[in-house]
């Protein structure tokens, strides 16, 4: 058994967004059931594409104060955090320049100065 897929013209689908702007349906639903389309959010997508978004309904979100506050601090939280990472990769940055001008001073380049650090530390771990 084929699924049907069902494609709508540019003037159809401008005309059932008109029509919902001009009050001849209610609702968007309305306008679906009356012209036979199947997607819930069909017309909700001409409507965005054309536009004419006056038309979706208005969302209100309901939040408890315990909800607002527990996104404050979220949102606190995460301002902390990028804080912090972004100190840290201040520092990071410093001592990595740090590094490049030590190892300049000294003449060996930051590869050799590790390479001699790792024998070193494997040979205390002995």
């Amino acid at each position: 058994m084929k699924k049907e897929f069902i494609t709508y013209s540019e003037a159809f689908k401008m005309q059932v967004v008109q029509e919902i702007g001009q009050g001849k349906f209610a609702t968007m639903t309305n306008a679906r059931k009356a012209y036979g389309i199947c997607g819930m959010n069909t017309v909700q997508k001409w409507i965005k594409k054309y536009g004419r978004e006056e038309l979706l309904p208005k969302r209100v979100r309901v939040e408890t104060m315990a909800e607002i506050d527990e996104l404050k601090e979220a949102k606190k939280r995460i301002r902390d955090l990028e804080k912090a990472l972004s100190d840290s990769h201040m520092d990071y940055c410093l001592e990595r320049a740090f590094l490049e001008i030590a190892c300049e001073e000294m003449g060996t380049s930051r590869e050799e100065l590790k390479k001699n650090n790792a024998i070193r530390l494997a040979d205390v771990r002995r």
